[in-house]
């Protein structure tokens, strides 16, 4: 996809959004830098770091209206320079990669809910996605975006950025009701079905005395699209092979001719989100608890087998002649799975003022996989040979406990003009991963003798400070430092390797420069340095699976990155105008390279080290509320974006090229169109360049599975209040019905009906 949609929405924005300024009133020139709310919103509560060291961008829950937002992720699909890798509605692989840091570097993009971590520092890759199902989309209050590790309150796993999920808490009887279905047709090769899903949502809460009380449940269950294409890019001239129909014969991702025989078929999820909420009052102190238990299946059950042979039959495994090619289906291709998960989420959480200015904040989280086991069949049920036999993967001691301690005050040492936030971090993640034969995939079982074993923990614990000093009415000044002391233990490499503890300490100064000249405008640089160490499964996941492996390195170093933002800000009327230019220079890159085995018949994934990446990026944003005093809200951004190798010892042929998964051009529009009281109507673009899947940037076909194309998908929506209590809305995700792919296929054309009441 080349640059013609792009540049009609840049004009677009341009065009109807940049001349608004002039009609901006001037401020006051003694205005100070505490009235000013560097990520235009005042309708939320914004982290403490974001008006002194980091650019950020926040939606609420009424500009969300406008998005069709199955699910929490769907709040930020319009933010600047991010994406969530979301292939399905339901998806627990979505993924999040912002500015620098691609879709699968999980592990450098924090995700919080009333500030609990949701970013799973378990995993990485699809396995690493955040934790998105355990907040429903109904009860979010604001979502905000905070862009870099400029500040000292977070860890180098901020490489990327920050998203704060704030829910709410009742003050009053409530109860809430939803319900939607959705619907998607998809047409790719042997695929031609329509794949329909629903989600059923209800919360009652009140407030009696001092205390809110909030019980929900949600429900989504819903059937994707085919998440992977079976191949033979190894192809050869047939003998006496039977010759056989139906397959489709194209270049692979890397433009290797191929004969692609079928695809796992539908992926079926279902998720069960069961959540307690608790505050209390004790004057000018909250306490907050929360409870979450999710349930959660989903199953590969019903792969495709596009071959037809002589008889008419379809055709599971065995060499073939299709068109004068030979191409081998292997038993295993087409196998099935399923997986059970559940999980439990306990929070607490205490704020108030200490007293002299002082207010202190603390939150504490425990995650325990109850159970995640995952049953993979060796062959298609349809194989003669079919015997429901195959592996097991089983999470057997797995989870985290975290806690957070922070200090803060406005008025440090008694000067007004500075402020001051200390804390303390604690963090224990652990993760291990049991495989055992499976002898009955029907019933589940399987024998008790653990075929293979890899896990152990890791262990985080850092004092932080950061200073503000607004030393002019137009200048300001934040230096933050952040201590980290890293512990790897417990290591397991197999049933009979153990690996060695090792222990690292790491240093991150922080400092940010903000100047206001008093006529609407901020500039702010920021530079920031961060170290993020590598986690459980980078470390100790060694597993072998039906379809593939992977392969730990307990020797990574932590990744050692250095950040810089320069910020050029225009406050308008109803919003706000932004260029960020920033740029990243990052050492011991921790990469995943999967490659293929073809005597196994997978993917075997290694963990390596890029000596060095570096990244630069212009991000243009506008947002605007009453769009020339019409009803018309706008939110526009676009970001130029170059990540390149600049060193790698082990393989220099790669220098030079495009780091995988970055595209050079982000773009999305959201307008909303308030056409009454009671009428709303939204339409939305988001727009991706193409990019490379491998880091040899010699993948090049697009189109097709494996693929990391470019897309521009079409968004719309209306919704009508029916009464203060109802409404009913329909959406349309990919209006155009565009077909791309993210390796995995993005959704076609899907379309929303939902309903709800409120009172």
């Amino acid at each position: 996809m080349k640059y013609k949609p792009l540049t009609m929405m840049i004009l677009l924005a341009f065009s109807g959004l940049s001349n608004a300024e002039d009609a901006v009133k001037q401020t006051d020139d003694n205005a100070k830098l505490g009235e000013i709310v560097v990520e235009g919103k005042t309708d939320i509560k914004p982290s403490a770091d974001t008006p002194y060291t980091s650019p950020s961008t926040s939606i609420t829950q009424d500009e969300v209206e406008g998005i069709n937002a199955a699910t929490i992720d769907d709040f930020i699909k319009y933010e600047p320079s991010m994406v969530v890798r979301r292939r399905y509605i339901g998806d627990p692989n979505g993924t999040i990669g912002i500015r620098g840091s691609s879709m699968f570097q999980t592990a450098r993009t924090m995700v919080f809910a009333d500030g609990m971590p949701l970013h799973y520092l378990l995993q990485t890759r699809w396995s690493g996605a955040p934790r998105w199902s355990l907040v429903s989309a109904d009860e979010t209050e604001s979502v905000e975006v905070i862009y870099g590790p400029f500040s000292a309150e977070y860890s180098g796993n901020a490489m990327g950025g920050v998203v704060n999920i704030n829910t709410r808490l009742p003050t009053k009887y409530e109860f809430n009701a939803e319900a939607s279905i959705f619907s998607q047709n998809y047409k790719h090769m042997g695929t031609n079905e329509t794949f329909m899903g629903h989600k059923e949502y209800v919360s009652v809460g009140d407030k009696i005395g001092d205390v809110s009380l909030y019980l929900s449940h949600n429900h989504l269950e819903n059937k994707s699209q085919p998440m992977s294409f079976r191949y033979d890019n190894t192809l050869g001239t047939p003998a006496a092979e039977p010759v056989v129909t139906g397959a489709y014969k194209t270049d692979d991702d890397r433009g290797t001719p191929a004969i692609f025989f079928g695809d796992s078929g539908p992926e079926t999820a279902i998720t069960d989100l069961t959540k307690f909420k608790l505050g209390y009052e004790m004057g000018d102190w909250l306490a907050r608890f929360t409870l979450a238990y999710e349930d959660r299946t989903r199953a590969t059950e019903s792969p495709n087998s596009y071959i037809i042979n002589g008889a008419g039959n379809t055709a599971w495994s065995g060499d073939y002649n299709f068109n004068g090619d030979l191409f081998t289906v292997k038993a295993s291709n087409l196998a099935v799975s399923k997986q059970e998960r559940q999980t439990l989420l306990l929070g607490a959480a205490l704020e108030g003022p200490m007293g002299n200015g002082w207010t202190l904040d603390t939150n504490m989280s425990y995650f325990d996989v109850l159970k995640d086991q995952s049953l993979s069949t060796k062959v298609n049920p349809a194989e003669a040979s079919y015997d429901g036999t195959g592996k097991v993967s089983d999470y057997a001691d797995t989870g985290w406990l975290t806690l957070d301690v922070k200090a803060r005050t406005d008025n440090f040492l008694g000067n007004k003009d500075m402020n001051f936030i200390t804390g303390y971090h604690y963090d224990h993640y652990k993760l291990t991963i049991n495989g055992y034969a499976l002898t009955n995939y029907t019933t589940g079982e399987y024998t008790p003798t653990v075929t293979s074993t890899s896990g152990g923990d890791t262990i985080m614990q850092a004092a932080f400070a950061q200073w503000g000093w607004q030393f002019n009415p137009h200048w300001d000044l934040a230096l933050g430092a952040r201590y980290e002391t890293w512990l790897m233990t417990n290591g397991v490499a197999s049933l009979t390797e153990n690996i060695a503890d090792r222990r690292e300490t790491a240093f991150s100064p922080k400092v940010s420069v903000g100047y206001v000249p008093g006529n609407k405008w901020n500039y702010r640089y920021s530079l920031g340095k961060a170290y993020r160490f590598p986690i459980t499964e980078e470390l100790y996941q060694n597993e072998v699976k039906t379809n593939g492996s992977s392969i730990a390195d307990a020797k990574l170093k932590p990744e050692d990155g250095i950040h810089q933002n320069m910020m050029f800000e225009r406050q308008l009327d109803n919003g706000f105008m932004r260029v960020n230019v920033f740029s990243e220079v990052v050492k011991n890159v921790i990469y995943n390279h999967t490659v293929y085995d073809a005597v196994k018949g997978g993917n075997v994934s290694t963990f390596l080290p890029i000596d060095e990446v570096t990244t630069h990026g212009i991000e243009y944003i506008i947002q605007k509320k009453n769009v020339f005093d019409s009803d018309i809200d706008a939110r526009f951004n676009v970001t130029l974006l170059d990540s390149k190798i600049t060193k790698h010892s082990s393989d220099p042929t790669v220098v030079g090229n495009e780091m995988p998964r970055m595209p050079k051009v982000r773009a999305n529009l959201f307008l909303t169109y308030h056409v009454n009281q009671d009428w709303d109507t939204s339409a939305g673009a988001r727009y991706a360049s193409d990019s490379y899947g491998d880091l040899d940037n010699l993948d090049t076909t697009s189109d097709v599975y494996g693929a990391i194309d470019g897309y521009l998908f079409l968004d719309l929506k209306v919704n009508y209040k029916i009464s203060k209590a109802g409404k009913i809305a329909f959406g349309i995700d990919n209006v155009t019905d565009t077909s791309a792919f993210v390796a995995h296929p993005w959704p076609q054309r899907t379309y929303y009906i939902e309903g709800s009441v409120h009172f």
